[in-house]
């Protein structure tokens, strides 16, 4: 089956822009913090690409563009955790607990992508 090309980055830079928002809103104006708003922030960013998605190609993506939309996704706010972690630096160095805290954080956005954006998720919409 010959399927049209989506452009992945549109969609990923939707994503970040998305988590960005979110993330101010909750943590500055409602004032939730912690690994349940990261969780939540994650979770509702991922599942609005992925309906997005499948509203309006009205199929599930195949694995290339799986693994471009999470590597796009994941890539651009590896950047943006990086620089995050280099203004920690400069205030008062992590230590490796919260290294690994700050890393579980991270990871929690490429991980709901990918559990999102699979063909199990996907097939409720058949």
């Amino acid at each position: 089956m010959n399927t049209p090309s989506v452009a992945m980055h549109r969609y990923a830079i939707g994503g970040v822009i998305a988590v960005i928002l979110l993330n101010l809103l909750l943590r500055s104006l409602v004032r939730l913090g912690g690994p349940l708003t990261t969780l939540l922030v994650a979770f509702i960013v991922a599942a609005a690409m992925a309906l997005c998605f499948a509203w309006r190609t009205r199929r599930a993506p195949s694995p290339g563009e799986r693994r471009r939309l999470v590597g796009l996704y994941g890539g651009m706010l590896g950047l943006l955790y990086l620089g995050l972690l280099a203004l920690m630096e400069l205030k008062d160095a992590p230590g490796a607990m919260g290294l690994l805290i700050f890393a579980l954080h991270y990871l929690c956005y490429p991980l709901f992508a990918q559990l999102l954006f699979s063909e199990r998720f996907f097939k409720r919409f058949d």
